[in-house]
This record gives C-alpha cells, structure tokens and sequence, in this order.
C-alpha cells in the first residue's frame, strides 16, 4: 500500500487527536503516509453552551464533513455517538474499528458512587439522555449543566463546582484516566448513546481507495452492533436534542437491542427491547415501539420515517 496517501480530518480537543492518532498510527503500520489536518467545529467554537441547545444536527461533526465533500481531507474519523443518525449524502462509514467500553462513568468527588451521594448532591452532565436515567435512579439529586473537554470538566469537579460527574467511560479510559472513575453505570440503569465507546472512519462514497485503506481496521461485530443502534437513532429522528439511549450486542448472528427515550424533563422514561437477524430492520421495530409509547412527550418533533 505504498501509495496510499491520506489527510485524516479531526476535531482539535485532546480526545479527538489522541482517538485519531490511534487511527493515523495503525493505517501507518499497514504502510500509509497520513497527515492529520484539525478543524474546528460548531460544538468547539461555543464551548460553554449546553449541546441540546444548538440548531440542527452535527454540531460536532458538520464542518469535517463538509471539509470531506470539498476534498480538503480524505477521511474523518469521530465519535461515532457524534453522528446524526442519518448519514450526510456523499458520505459512509468506512469503518468502525473495535469499540472500547459503552458505559456512562460517574466521578465522585464527595462519595464514589451513585447510591452513596447524598440527597442534594450536585452531579454535572452535558446529557439529556444521563440527566433523565440518573434522576430516575435517584430523583433527589440536583442536575447541572456542564460543557467543556474532558479536563475543563475534571478541573470542574476538583474545584468543587459539582459532587460527582457523568463522562463516557472509552473517552477516559482513551486518555489514560481510567483510574478517574469511580463507579461504572450497568448498562440495564443507564443506556449509552448510540454508538458510544465506537469510533466512526467516514470518508466519500466514491472514494474507493480509502475505503480499502481502511477496511483492515473494521471490526464486523462492532459494525452490526452500531448499525442497529444507528437505525433506532434515524427512525426517531435523534440528534442531542433527543433523550435516547440504545444500546446492542451480537450473538450468533442475532441483534439485541435496548432503548430507552425520556421526556425532556426526565420525569417520564420508556424502555423497549428486542432482538432480530437484521439491524436495521430490529432497529427500526425498537424505534416504533418507542414512539408509538412515548410520541406524546415530543409534540413538536417531527419523525419523517413513521409517518
């Protein structure tokens, strides 16, 4: 693969760049030249205001996808729980390497466990998705909001600004801070979003090189599982500004999916579950049942796929 040459597009913060380093060192070692090119997204450029508060879709995502469309970089590599659900036109996921842990961690700084915090502790989110299954586990604790990368939010928390916060467990574990955590969340309390703990390698549909330059990073059960969690995002129409949780696994040859979709508030939580031989198709049954249950927490959303 010697004249594979690649510019590898990624946000600037430390996760992104050491997430996409990873990336850029393995298509390395199978003999390609990579250059990283960092850019600046919407999510990046406002860095205090709460995600669900943003129009549109991709705030994190936007910009390295339209630096794709003009053939500024070959390929982006995100977070997969970055993505909207439905793909931009002229772009796949090329490839979804193998995915680190799912689960949402809590931080304490005043008790190390959910359970163990007490009534009126402050626990910091940027999720609409945590805040509702937290406060479904412990409805008297206070939620705060909380933006900022991962070590604005630790400083945060060591400062005394909250008691404990919520982070995805790979993003800490990937910047070697595992030892942070000090509860993991079961999966069955608090869903992930879809795709978290995946990365996404995203180039053009057209660009067939690449998609063979990385197809050796792809990882076939990571690829099913994030496909049906991606379904259930795309039938709902979900974005950060929807409280969805949805996570799946592999056995045999068969999907199993959980989902969770919540009110705004938190006060109202669905759940669904299923499992089937296609992710899409189990995907797009787990999302009806969702919002043929949970439609009337959402009057104003518009869902094109169950019409």
């Amino acid at each position: 693969m010697s004249d594979c040459n690649m510019r590898l597009g990624t946000r600037g913060s430390k996760l992104a760049t050491t997430q996409s380093g990873g990336i850029a060192e393995q298509l390395r070692a199978l003999g390609c030249r990579v250059e990283m090119v960092i850019i600046k997204t919407t999510g990046d450029r406002f860095p205090e205001r709460p995600v669900d508060q943003f129009s549109g879709k991709g705030v994190f995502v936007a910009e390295i996808e339209q630096a794709l469309l003009r053939h500024d970089i070959d390929l982006a590599v995100h977070s997969l729980k970055d993505l909207p659900g439905e793909m931009t036109p002229g772009l796949v996921l090329a490839a979804t390497p193998v995915r680190e842990d799912p689960r949402d961690a809590l931080i304490g700084r005043t008790a190390p466990t959910l359970a163990a915090l007490p009534s009126g502790a402050r626990v910091g989110t940027s999720s609409l998705r945590r805040r509702a299954q937290i406060l479904a586990l412990r409805a008297d604790l206070e939620m705060l909001e909380m933006r900022g990368n991962v070590d604005t939010r630790l400083r945060k928390l060591d400062e005394g600004q909250y008691d404990a916060i919520c982070l995805a467990a790979a993003g800490l574990r990937r910047l070697g801070l595992a030892e942070r955590i000090t509860q993991y969340f079961d999966i069955k309390d608090v869903l992930p979003a879809a795709g978290q703990g995946s990365l996404a390698l995203q180039t053009r549909e057209e660009d067939a090189a690449t998609r063979v330059a990385v197809a050796p990073l792809h990882d076939d059960a990571t690829g099913l599982a994030v496909r049906a969690e991606r379904a259930v995002l795309a039938a709902l129409g979900g974005g950060c500004q929807l409280p969805l949780g949805v996570f799946a696994t592999v056995s045999d040859g068969r999907i199993a999916i959980r989902a969770m979709l919540s009110s705004l508030d938190g006060a109202t939580l669905i759940r669904a579950e299923g499992e089937g031989a296609s992710p899409e198709d189990t995907g797009m049954q787990i999302a009806r049942e969702l919002w043929e249950r949970g439609k009337h927490l959402f009057p104003g959303h518009q869902v094109p796929l169950m019409q």
